[in-house]
């Protein structure tokens, strides 16, 4: 990855991507929910045994029997198909630092069902392999319909499937993302495009090794100004090549044009808008201002909840 210091391009820390031989994955697959539970919960040999007599008394799979008999909850049944599966999922102390990461948090909720709809459609639209690479800026009229919460939703959704997925905070008015995830915001998007480098400008999500995120960093007093230098279009433009999916949460548009000029420069964008909140007015006041600019529009999203 590379950005502007002057006229100087200069290299940009970047954790390396994570990679696992097929044997080691196949070896995890292959393991057995009974096992994984018996490691997890330490269960003796008598209790794996008990848990074995009532699955087979009961035509139970492992899992319900060993809750059945009380010696595992649903909650550590999930825990266990997740691993089995590499499919993320948190446990409760993650739950109670991030609860508004529904798609962590609650994989099998209705909502969470929502946002893979979602992603599905997002996977069509904008990360088709066969068009070009763009990220994709999530924009809304106003402050509370939902988009940051949306952003980050998607984004664990997308890295669910296992590609690699960067969520960048580039609300650099109301930055908000590290308190979502949870994560440091010493340094972020606003170092790299004021010319510091730091090794903390991207972070990995706790559990989920495909998704990472870039916090806002130092809120800064210039923050359309630092938009629109040549720098943020490099970035993106370095972003989409080492990614899978880039998305890019933004300022809601009654704080002005960021959200518009950071759209241009992903090149795709999404309108969340609120039920029963949003002005008709403003929602299509947005939605024709960036028709009219170089971003492909992915659609609008309505969120209820």
């Amino acid at each position: 990855m590379a950005k502007f210091r002057g006229s100087k391009v200069v290299d940009l820390p970047f954790p390396p991507a994570a990679s696992a031989a097929p044997e080691d994955q196949n070896a995890v697959l292959d393991r057995p929910i009974g096992e994984i539970l018996r490691q997890k919960l330490q269960l003796s040999a008598e209790q794996v045994e008990s848990v074995l007599s009532h699955m087979h008394a009961h035509g139970l799979r492992f899992g319900d029997a060993a809750v059945a008999i009380g010696l595992a909850s649903q909650d550590d049944v999930l825990q266990a198909l997740s691993e089995q599966f590499g499919y993320p999922y948190a446990d409760e102390d993650r739950r109670k630092l991030s609860p508004e990461l529904v798609t962590l948090n609650q994989p099998f909720s209705a909502q969470a069902e929502a946002f893979r709809a979602i992603r599905s459609q997002v996977m069509m639209r904008v990360f088709n392999e066969e068009q070009q690479k763009r990220a994709l800026a999530i924009v809304s009229p106003a402050s509370g319909d939902g988009k940051t919460f949306f952003s980050a939703n998607l984004a664990i959704t997308l890295a669910q499937t296992g590609g690699r997925t960067l969520l960048v905070d580039a609300d650099l008015r109301g930055p908000r993302q590290h308190e979502v995830f949870n994560v440091e915001n010493t340094a972020g998007l606003s170092s790299v495009l004021a010319g510091r480098v730091d090794s903390q400008v991207v972070q990995q999500v706790p559990g989920v090794s495909s998704l990472f995120v870039m916090p806002v960093g130092v809120t800064p007093p210039n923050p359309l100004e630092l938009i629109e230098r040549p720098a943020f279009s490099m970035l993106m433009r370095e972003l989409v090549l080492k990614f899978d999916h880039v998305i890019v949460d933004t300022p809601a548009a009654i704080y002005g044009t960021d959200a518009q000029v950071i759209a241009a420069r992903c090149g795709a964008v999404l309108i969340v808008a609120r039920q029963n909140e949003s002005r008709v007015g403003a929602l299509q006041h947005l939605v024709t201002a960036l028709s009219q600019s170089s971003a492909r529009m992915a659609g609008v999203i309505m969120n209820e909840f």
